[in-house]
């Protein structure tokens, strides 16, 4: 009662400088603590919450694409230089030597591996030339192994993978091979090795397509080869039929194989699609006349497909014959074997012939070869010539 007598006995004048002094002690108690002490506390809350929130955890899927790494790059079809080329790889010649690989066969067609260099002739151009060596299982090869991978072969791909191995389990460890295969696109799948560990893991990356650039594949077959000199060879498995979606023509892959001076061996899989197309003819052909009618269509189709497969045949032996190759035609997909191990036992007792061309000009012009034996009754194979140096 005391109190609140006194305060009405105050002057207003004296209320309003008491609210004033009061209100001016809080303005300066908040400037000189409270913004501070607040400004901290926010830096405090925001240090706490940075440190008590968790820390994300990687999945177990992250955890193995980490591990694994970066993806190695795809192997890319180009031509090797001379700083590629490991100087043990293969046998380096005078850029100005030629070296042709000759098979020598008997009447029988046995191989023929006894000869020396007396009993060899070679003419460029019609013109007999003085041998300077002669190597025989000396000389590695390179050699590229192309599979068809197309509709014609998909289902029999497991006998070419079992056949490519038993091949390479023959060659020479100084052998080099490749793996290219073939359909819808041309791939790399192994690029030069000697471990036949890599070859059998790239085999199984083989998968099936649809169509067939074959021309495309052998020129970028032709591409795999350095300019340095060995034995070279492709051994390609396929019927041959270009599907005239790639951007090669037949006859430049042939060239750009020339200019590589590559050996085509061809193991062709046409006397085996000959023999299901001519079942199925005699099967359509053999029915009623309204059946015959009824199936009319397929039976021009069938006709037309045995005529396109011996079109390709012969292309296939002319590829073969003009590179000094062979063209093997098994009856079935589980003669591949005998097939690939007959073109492995040529390539062991196959003979390289070096000589120094009397014609010096460098006009990059193409000079024919052709190899003689003393003993006329023996047969020799080797490619039909080579393109001079430019230069």
């Amino acid at each position: 009662m005391a109190r609140r007598n006194q305060s009405k006995n105050l002057s207003p004048a004296s209320v309003r400088l008491s609210l004033m002094l009061g209100l001016l002690a809080v303005v300066l108690y908040g400037l000189t603590y409270a913004q501070p002490s607040t400004g901290q506390k926010r830096s405090d809350k925001r240090t706490t919450a940075s440190s008590q929130r968790p820390k994300p955890t990687p999945t177990p899927s992250s955890d193995r694409l980490k591990a694994l790494g970066a993806p190695p790059p795809g192997p890319v079809l180009r031509r090797k230089t001379d700083e590629e080329i490991k100087p043990g790889d293969v046998i380096s010649v005078n850029t100005t030597e030629v070296m042709l690989p000759v098979t020598v066969r008997d009447s029988s067609g046995h191989l023929i591996s006894d000869l020396t260099r007396q009993d060899f002739r070679v003419f460029e151009d019609n013109r007999e030339q003085p041998l300077s060596d002669l190597a025989l299982r000396q000389v590695p090869v390179d050699v590229v192994l192309m599979v068809d991978a197309s509709s014609s072969v998909a289902a029999n791909l497991d006998d070419f993978r079992r056949a490519a191995e038993s091949f390479a389990a023959q060659l020479d460890p100084a052998d080099r091979i490749s793996l290219i295969k073939f359909d819808d696109r041309v791939q790399l799948l192994q690029d030069w090795t000697k471990s036949r560990f890599q070859l059998q893991r790239a085999l199984g990356h083989i998968e099936a397509g649809m169509f067939t650039r074959f021309n495309d594949a052998l020129f970028l077959a032709a591409e795999q080869f350095g300019p340095a000199q060995s034995r070279r060879a492709i051994i390609v498995l396929s019927d041959g039929i270009d599907s005239g979606r790639g951007a090669t023509s037949a006859e430049r892959a042939l060239q750009a194989i020339l200019e590589a001076q590559v050996t085509v061996y061809v193991i062709s899989n046409t006397e085996i699609s000959r023999a299901t197309k001519r079942a199925e003819l005699d099967s359509l052909s053999n029915g009623s006349d309204s059946a015959v009618r009824f199936n009319q269509l397929r039976i021009d189709d069938l006709r037309e497909g045995l005529h396109v497969l011996d079109e390709s045949e012969q292309r296939l032996a002319q590829l073969a014959a003009t590179t000094g190759g062979r063209l093997y035609k098994p009856r079935s997909f589980n003669a591949l074997g005998d097939a690939y191990r007959e073109v492995a036992d040529e390539l062991r007792r196959q003979y390289a012939i070096y000589y120094t061309p009397l014609n010096k000009s460098r006009d990059g012009s193409f000079r024919r070869v052709r190899v003689e034996t003393t003993n006329h009754a023996y047969q020799t194979s080797t490619r039909i010539g080579y393109f001079a140096p430019l230069h």
